[in-house]
């Protein structure tokens, strides 16, 4: 069985380029929830093989605090896929959390690399299945197949939205990543693709991640962009540069008084409805009645908040 942790939080992803020494060794020091270092599009054909021993060096080096440590691979469709595996899971397995595979567009892409990760484990003498897998959701047929992508490895861990070449894959009329196409002037035309992946994620138990913003100078806009991801429910969203860090962190924490709010929800319903508590099913918590449908909605609140290491107003001071 599986040991992945599925639960840990992701508020902000920082993406890392894998053949940078000086770009590695900086992100140890920023406070990123996870950080993923790349072998595939931030890194040239020809500087691959060199990258993958950067990464190696840059894990079992350590340093790294609490951030989750993933390595994006190439895709299958290239050359590269199994000899970045291969590579960095049994050069430095033991501190690697999970693989992020790009362009996934079936369940066998992610049930390949469950197999491959599971010989290199057993021929490293890593724990089997420890290592989590992140696919990639980045096109019309991805999206369609979402549901047999999302449950095809115990190993999955989260869904993560690929915006630049799903709006290739769409035809989508415009070049600026995460904004609406000219045109489009009522509503969100990224609403289906996104709710699709979350619903997918919250059916299978995972977490959904937004991709980047690309106008990295441009704070305002990313938290625009965030803030809508986030008010959908997703749980957190790749940053580019160490300035858009806070802004994510901020963005998929609850908010303090809703945290606090949650928190006061959990201890009165479990008070009114226990025994000594008069075994009620609704009660008032001031002037609003709570149930158990509200026990839910703050459980998520509550769950959040406690992951990002938040306390209650009360409790802090």
């Amino acid at each position: 069985m599986s040991s992945v942790d599925h639960a840990r939080p992701r508020r902000s992803v920082l993406a890392v380029p894998g053949s940078s020494d000086k770009m590695i060794e900086k992100a140890k020091g920023l406070g990123a929830d996870a950080i993923f270092l790349d072998l595939e599009d931030a890194v040239a054909p020809v500087a691959k093989a060199q990258a993958r021993g950067r990464i190696v060096a840059a894990l079992n080096a350590g340093g790294w605090g609490n951030q989750l440590k993933v390595v994006r691979v190439n895709d299958w469709s290239t050359p590269w896929t199994h000899g970045d595996v291969i590579d960095v899971v049994s050069g430095a397995g033991a501190h690697l959390d999970a693989i992020l595979l790009p362009k996934v567009e079936e369940a066998s892409h992610v049930q390949a690399l469950d197999l491959l990760l599971t010989q290199v484990e057993k021929t490293s003498g890593l724990p089997v299945g420890a290592i989590g897998i992140e696919p990639q959701i980045e096109s019309a047929r991805s999206l369609r197949n979402i549901d047999a992508i999302a449950t095809a490895s115990p190993r999955v861990q989260t869904l993560v939205f690929g915006p630049a070449d799903m709006m290739a894959s769409v035809n989508m009329r415009t070049l600026v990543v995460g904004e609406q196409p000219e045109g489009y002037d009522t509503g969100d035309a990224y609403h289906h693709i996104l709710m699709t992946i979350l619903l997918a994620a919250r059916t299978h138990g995972l977490q959904a991640i937004d991709g980047p913003y690309l106008q990295i100078r441009d704070l305002e806009a990313f938290r625009r962009a965030a803030g809508r991801t986030a008010g959908l429910g997703f749980d957190g969203k790749w940053v580019l540069h160490p300035t858009q860090i806070d802004a994510a962190n901020e963005i998929f924490s609850p908010r303090q008084a809703d945290f606090d709010k949650a928190e006061e929800i959990l201890e009165a319903y479990e008070f009114h409805t226990s025994e000594s508590g008069g075994a009620r099913g609704a009660v008032m918590l001031g002037d609003e009645m709570i149930d158990e449908a509200s026990r839910k909605m703050a459980l998520v609140i509550s769950g959040k908040g406690r992951a990002a290491g938040m306390l209650r107003s009360d409790a802090a001071q």
